[in-house]
C-alpha cells in the first residue's frame, strides 16, 4: 500500500542531517493533548521530546508517530489490556510507557479528555542534544541514523523506562516542547507496523525524507 502525502513542503536541515541544539521552551500545555489521537499524532511531528532522566539532558525532534484510538481500535491497549484502562481513560497529557516483547520500552502520549481514550506512540527521533549520552546508552556511533529510531531505541537513547509511566508531559522529567523551527516539512501517512490487528488503518505518520524515520520490514 503506497504512503499517503498529507501536506507538502521541505524542511531545511544542517550538514549531514545534524540539527542545531535549540533553546529550551515551555512544554506543550496539557490542553494540546485534549484532542483525538489522530490529530495529536500529526501535530507532534517536529516537536521536541526532552528527557532529563539520569541527570543528563537529551533532546530529539519527533519524526515518526502512530495513533492508537479507543476500544474500537483493535490494536489499541484500551481494547485488550484491562490493566491500562485507568491511564487510557484519564486526562490526556500523561506518559504511557509499556514493555513490548519483554524488553523494549515504548513511550506513548495519552490523548483526549478524561473518558475518551487514545494515545500516540512515539516511534522515532532526530537527535538534537545529548548525542554522546544517547550513543553510550545505545552502544552505537553518535552519527548513526538509528540512534533513536524505533520505539525501543528511542526510549533507550533518552533513558526512559516504566518509571516514567503516568508522568505529566507538561512538567517532566520527560516533556514535549513546541517545534524549534517552522513546520515546513512534508507529512506522509501509512499503516501502522508491528501489529496484528487493525493493520489497514493509516495511522502512522512521519516526516518524509527524514533519515531517522524507521524502515518497516
Amino acid at each position: 500500500m503506497a504512503p499517503r502525502v498529507l501536506q507538502v513542503a521541505h524542511r531545511r536541515q544542517g550538514p549531514r542531517g545534524l540539527a542545531r541544539t535549540p533553546r529550551r521552551r515551555a512544554p506543550l500545555p496539557r490542553s494540546f493533548y485534549f484532542r483525538p489521537a489522530r490529530a495529536v499524532a500529526r501535530e507532534l511531528l517536529g516537536c521536541l521530546l526532552v528527557s532529563r532522566l539520569g541527570g543528563t539532558l537529551t533532546v530529539g525532534r519527533i519524526v515518526e508517530t502512530e495513533a492508537y484510538l479507543g476500544p474500537k481500535d483493535a490494536a489499541s491497549h484500551a481494547a485488550f489490556r484491562p490493566s491500562s484502562h485507568a491511564l487510557f481513560y484519564g486526562e490526556g497529557g500523561h506518559a504511557y510507557v509499556f514493555v513490548n516483547y519483554g524488553m523494549h520500552h515504548c513511550l506513548n502520549a495519552i490523548t483526549g479528555r478524561a473518558g475518551a481514550p487514545g494515545c500516540v506512540l512515539l516511534r522515532a527521533l532526530e537527535p538534537v542534544a545529548g548525542r554522546r549520552t544517547m550513543a553510550r546508552r545505545r552502544g552505537v556511533p553518535a552519527d548513526s541514523p538509528r540512534l533513536a529510531t524505533g520505539p525501543g531505541n528511542l526510549t533507550r537513547a533518552l533513558g526512559i523506562t516504566t518509571r516514567a509511566n503516568g508522568a505529566d508531559l507538561a512538567r517532566g522529567p520527560v516533556t514535549i516542547e513546541p517545534p524549534d523551527a517552522p513546520r515546513d516539512f512534508r507529512i506522509t501517512s501509512g499503516p501502522r507496523v508491528g501489529i496484528t490487528r487493525a493493520r489497514d488503518l493509516r495511522l502512522r505518520f512521519w516526516i518524509a525524507g527524514n533519515r531517522y524515520v524507521s524502515r518497516p520490514r
